[in-house]
Order: C-alpha cells, then structure tokens, then sequence
C-alpha cells in the first residue's frame, strides 16, 4: 500500500444541510432546515442530488428530508465518525494542522512535526476562528453497495458531540453490533444565546422510527448471527479500515479541503454560523419577538415533530 496516502472509506455521494450557492460572483453557503443528498458531481447550480434525494424525498411529509436511514458501516464508532480540530490554509486547502486536544500534527518548513494541542480557544495558531472542529460521518444508505458510503461533513460542535455520544452509546448497548443497528439521521433544532435564540439546527443519530432498542438489538444479533454463517469478517473490515485511515499524517487531502473551505470558512473574519442557522433568519440580527408569533409557533411545530414520549 502507498505510505502518505489515506485509505477511507468508498464515498458514492454527500448528505448536507443546505447548499453553496453564487451570490455577486461570490461562492456563498446558503443554509436551509432539511437534508440534501447529492451526487460528487458539481454543475454552476451547485451539486447535483443523488436519486436517493429524490426517493426519500417523496415519502417524507411535506417533502421536507429531515430523517434519513442508514446502516453504519462498521462497528468501531470512531471509524465511522472523525473528527479533529483542524486548521486548514484557505487558500489552497491543505491541512496544516490537525490535533485532538492532546496532540497535533503540524505542517512546517521541516515537515510534519508534533506539537501538543491546547484546544483552539488556547493555541495562539488558531486565533481568529481559523482551526474549527471538523467531523466526518460516513453511513451507507443503499444496499446495492454495502460498503460505500455517503458522507456528512460538519464544523459543529453540537452535531459533532451529539452524533459521538449517539455512537458510542448504541455501541455499548448493543455489544458492539453497531453496524447491524437499524438507524437514521434525524435533523433536530434548537436556539441558543449565540445564534442571537434563532433556530439552529444540527445532525442527531437515533433508532429508526417506532423500532425500540430492545427490538433493534435482537435484530442486530440476528443480522450478526446470519453474516457469520455466510463467512463475513466484521472484525477484520473494521482492522482493515483502521490501518487506512492511519497510513497517512493527514487523512484530508487537498481536494476534500477546499470544498470544507468553501462550505464552512466563508466569513472573512473566520466568524461563521454555529451549525445550520434557519435559512430566513439574518445571521447577526436579533428576532424581534413583539413580531414573533410565527416564530413562536414554528419552533412549537417543531419540537412536537421531535418529540415523543418514553414508555
């Protein structure tokens, strides 16, 4: 195998929430409340969306992609999920430095060399909002390709905590039969004092609707039981995948960095949205809540579609 060359998983497509769009000549994002699933193929509009966009798109209520099922590929949670700080050079999009709040790797003069990680709030290289966590899930939605992936990519903390947790959570209680759990992406909101109480929404990962985790669990060993028999190895996939995703300093390569450039850095003073800001809200304007009866009721809607009670 070449050494310095990341071996990742197989992607087929993207999952994102909202889109890049050209605004006065400038390559904008352009935020929305729903998923989009889309092709690597890029035209002037933008990405173009997979046929899984459009065939989960029919079936979900008022056409708006909030829920997307999925199978994980393997059952280590952070093969499936990574995610670092890091800091890439915006103009040309190669990493230089990525670190877990422990130790990171640095591109310098003389190389990559290994520095301890304070964290971007106390490393004086990522003042300004440059070094960002970066998180990529990957999740395998078609069962014609059962190892290729569509990948999620995010800069925020709240998608990146929550679907870490989600995780390692379902991989514990499940006797590491993560990969044989019936799951789906689920897009939640939520306000906050930084998003000026407008709705920001982030990615959550949960059973998939009206399966409980009891039932999932014995299916899973059911699945796990039935791919044994036919002589699949989940073990080694999973040994496999992590000697890949290691057999590079960095597993972002240059391409894949100035699309993350593009998406998620696109304040000049490195001050972008915390996660998916709602598509109608201005990013620095306070909601005047003397006119927010719709809002008010919007947000009600909202956490009645995302809330159910536990028996």
């Amino acid at each position: 195998m070449i050494k310095g060359l990341a071996i990742t998983p197989p992607i087929l497509g993207r999952i994102s929430i909202g889109k890049v769009v050209e605004k006065n000549g400038k390559r904008l994002p352009e935020k929305d409340d729903q998923f989009t699933i889309t092709s690597q193929i890029q035209s002037k509009e933008g990405w173009i969306k997979h046929p899984l966009d459009e065939q989960l798109r029919s079936k979900a209520p008022n056409q708006k992609l909030r829920t997307i099922p999925v199978r994980m590929i393997f059952n280590d949670p952070e093969l499936n999920l990574r995610a670092e700080y890091t800091l890439f050079d915006r103009q040309t999009g190669r990493p230089v430095c990525v670190g877990n709040g422990e130790t990171c790797q640095r591109l310098t003069n003389q190389g990559v060399e290994q520095h301890s990680c304070p964290s971007p709030d106390l490393c004086p290289l990522a003042q300004g909002g440059n070094c960002k966590p970066y998180g990529r899930l990957h999740v395998n939605l078609d069962e014609s390709d059962e190892l290729g992936t569509f990948i999620f990519r995010t800069t925020g903390f709240n998608s990146i905590r929550t679907l870490a947790a989600r995780l390692s959570y379902y991989h514990a209680a499940s006797n590491s039969l993560l990969s044989c759990l019936p799951l789906q992406l689920t897009l939640r909101g939520k306000s906050t004092t930084q998003s000026y109480r407008t709705p920001v929404y982030y990615v959550d990962l949960t059973l998939r609707e009206g399966i409980h985790l009891q039932d999932a669990i014995q299916t899973a060993k059911e699945i796990d039981q039935q791919s044994k028999a036919a002589g699949f190895n989940q073990s080694a996939l999973d040994q496999m995948a992590r000697q890949g995703f290691a057999n590079a300093k960095f597993e972002v390569n240059v391409e894949e960095g100035l699309d993350v450039v593009e998406e998620f850095y696109f304040d000049e003073g490195g001050n972008s949205e915390v996660e998916q800001a709602q598509p109608s809200s201005k990013a620095k304007a306070k909601p005047k809540f003397n006119q927010g009866d719709v809002f008010v009721q919007d947000i009600h809607k909202g956490l009645q579609g995302s809330v159910r009670a536990v028996n």
